[in-house]
C-alpha cells in the first residue's frame, strides 16, 4: 500500500472559520477517498504563520515561508524529511521534500489575469509561485485547459502533467427529502424556481452582468423567480455588495447567502432552484457545474476557460462578456420545458461520470507512476 502524505493547509480555513473554496473540497475528498485507491494516508498541514494549532493534519516541522526561505538560500539544504513515500500538495505551497512531490496546479490566474487578483505582494507572490511550481516532480491538472496555461506561465514541463478531473460525492446524486427542502428554503425566505449562484464573490465569477441579465428578464419572470447568490464575499466586491442591497431597497426579487452553514444546506438550495447560472470568466475547472447537474438543476454556463470542458453540451453554453446572451439563455431555461428536460437529463449523465472516488483511483495511479520511474 502506497504511504502517501497529503497536504491539508487549505482545509484548516473550513474547520476554524466554517468556510471552504474549491480547493479546499478538492483536498477534503481525497481525503476521504484515496483510502480506498490503495493508498495509507497521513495528513499534514503548514502551520499557521501567527502562530496557532493545526486542526486537521499534523504539522510540519516548519512553517512554509520558513522552508520556502530556506530553499531560496540554502539549496544545497537537507531537504525537510518526511516519512512517506510521496507528498501531494494540493496549491502552490510546494517545497524540497526528501521523497517525491506531486502538485495540483488548479489554474494560472495569478500571472495570466493579474487584474483578477488582490494586488497586495502580487510579485512576489506570483514569483514564488512559479519557483514553487518547478520542485514538483509531477503535476496534476484539473482540466486540459489548466495544462496549457500551467505550460506557458509557469513553464512546467508537459510531460510531467497528468490531467485528473474533479468529480461530485454520489450523495449529490440521490434526491434530497422534500420536507427537508421546503424547510431550508422558508428559513431562508426562498421560493422553488429560482435561478441561482454559488462561488466567491470576486470579478473574474461575473456575478456583475449575472445581475445586470436578471434585472432586465421581463418583469413577469422576476415576478414568479428569485435571484440567489450563494457566496462569501471576495476581494474588490464591495461595489457588487452596494448593488445587491440596492436592487434588494428597489424591491427586486434578489437574495445574497454570504454563508449556508454545511454541506446539506447548499445541497437543499441547488435542489430548490430552477436554473443554475454560471458565467465565469475564468475557471480551471468548475465544481458548482457538478453539483448543478448532479441537483438535476438545468445550467446556463460561460463558453470560457475550462468550463465547455466540464459541461460536454450538458449546459447552455454562452460568452460571459454578453449579458444580454446570459439573460436570453436564462430565459429560456426558466420557459421552455422541454428544453429545461434535456439539459437536465444531460447533466445528470456528466455528472454520473465524474466521481471523487474516480478522481481518488486516477491520482493512485499518478502516484505509482511517479514512484515506478
Amino acid at each position: 500500500m502506497l504511504r502517501i502524505a497529503l497536504g491539508t493547509t487549505t482545509i484548516e480555513p473550513a474547520v476554524a472559520q466554517g468556510r471552504i473554496d474549491g480547493i479546499g473540497m478538492y483536498t477534503g475528498a481525497l481525503l476521504d477517498h484515496l483510502g480506498a485507491a490503495g493508498c495509507a494516508l497521513s495528513a499534514w498541514s503548514w502551520p499557521p504563520m501567527r502562530g496557532g494549532a493545526c486542526r486537521v493534519g499534523r504539522a510540519m516541522p516548519r512553517s512554509f515561508e520558513a522552508a520556502t526561505l530556506a530553499d531560496l538560500l540554502l539549496p544545497r539544504a537537507r531537504r525537510m524529511p518526511m516519512a512517506a513515500d510521496l507528498f501531494h500538495a494540493t496549491d502552490y505551497r510546494i517545497t524540497r521534500m526528501s521523497c517525491p512531490v506531486v502538485a495540483t496546479l488548479h489554474d494560472a490566474l495569478p500571472v495570466k489575469y493579474p487584474q483578477w487578483c488582490n494586488p497586495r505582494l502580487r510579485r512576489a507572490k506570483n514569483w514564488l509561485q512559479k519557483k514553487a511550481a518547478r520542485k514538483a516532480d509531477h503535476v496534476i491538472a484539473l482540466s486540459h485547459f489548466a495544462v496549457q496555461e500551467l505550460v506557458e506561465c509557469f513553464g512546467v514541463d508537459e510531460r510531467h502533467i497528468s490531467v485528473v478531473p474533479c468529480g461530485v460525492g454520489q450523495h449529490w446524486l440521490e434526491a434530497c427529502p422534500p420536507a427537508a427542502v421546503a424547510a431550508t428554503l422558508a428559513a431562508h425566505g426562498l421560493r422553488p424556481g429560482y435561478f441561482l449562484f454559488v462561488g466567491t464573490l470576486q470579478p473574474r465569477k461575473n456575478i456583475e452582468r449575472l445581475l445586470d441579465a436578471y434585472l432586465a428578464l421581463p418583469s413577469r419572470v422576476r415576478a414568479q423567480r428569485q435571484l440567489v447568490i450563494v457566496g462569501a464575499p471576495g476581494w474588490r466586491c464591495t461595489g457588487l455588495l452596494a448593488r445587491l442591497r440596492a436592487a434588494r431597497q428597489h424591491g427586486y426579487r434578489v437574495h445574497w447567502l454570504d454563508s449556508v452553514g454545511c454541506d446539506k444546506v447548499l445541497r437543499h438550495l441547488y435542489a430548490g432552484a430552477g436554473v443554475f447560472v454560471f458565467p465565469s470568466l475564468y475557471e480551471g475547472f468548475g465544481l458548482p457545474l457538478l453539483e448543478a447537474f448532479a441537483s438535476g438543476v438545468p445550467v446556463v454556463a460561460s463558453n470560457s476557460s475550462a468550463l465547455p470542458e466540464v459541461t460536454l453540451g450538458a449546459a447552455l453554453e454562452v460568452d460571459p462578456l454578453n449579458t444580454g446572451a446570459i439573460g436570453d439563455a436564462m430565459l429560456s431555461l426558466a420557459t421552455d420545458g422541454a428544453l429545461r428536460a434535456r439539459c437536465i437529463a444531460a447533466g445528470r449523465a456528466r455528472a454520473a461520470q465524474l466521481s471523487w472516488h474516480s478522481t481518488a483511483v486516477q491520482t493512485a495511479a499518478v502516484y505509482r507512476a511517479v514512484l515506478a520511474r
